[in-house]
């Protein structure tokens, strides 16, 4: 069980990783809004999580996660409808921001709930 929930908590460890970085790529993203010719950073964390899950055995709870996964990114899209070059919707990442936001405080409820288990069977289940 130990290893389990250690195993657990190094993977939520990663996905809080992964959203503390997105939120500092959406915020530097949101203060250039008004620079000419700067194009949107993002952070590609899931695709990575999605081929090493198809990959390896981390859906059998063998593997634990690398951070070498977390990449910034300019926006592969060429969608910029401004005239200046820049490519940021400034409502499009204030919504990224809100989802990243409601991401991370899931990551850490459930983490919260982890150690609140642990702390559980510590007292011996008092």
């Amino acid at each position: 069980m130990l290893s389990n929930l250690l195993f657990t908590k190094n993977n939520i460890q990663q996905g809080l990783d992964a959203a503390w970085l997105r939120n500092d790529v959406i915020s530097q993203n949101i203060a250039n809004v008004d620079t000419p010719g700067y194009k949107r950073k993002v952070v590609r964390f899931e695709e990575y999580l999605d081929n090493e899950m198809k990959t390896s055995r981390i859906s059998q709870g063998m593997t634990k996660i690398s951070s070498h996964g977390m990449h910034i990114t300019e926006d592969p899209t060429n969608s910029s409808y401004r005239s200046d070059g820049n490519n940021v919707d400034i409502e499009h990442e204030m919504a990224l921001m809100a989802a990243n936001s409601i991401r991370y405080n899931t990551l850490i409820q459930r983490m919260n709930g982890d150690f609140q288990k642990l702390k559980t069977v510590i007292k011996g289940g008092r």
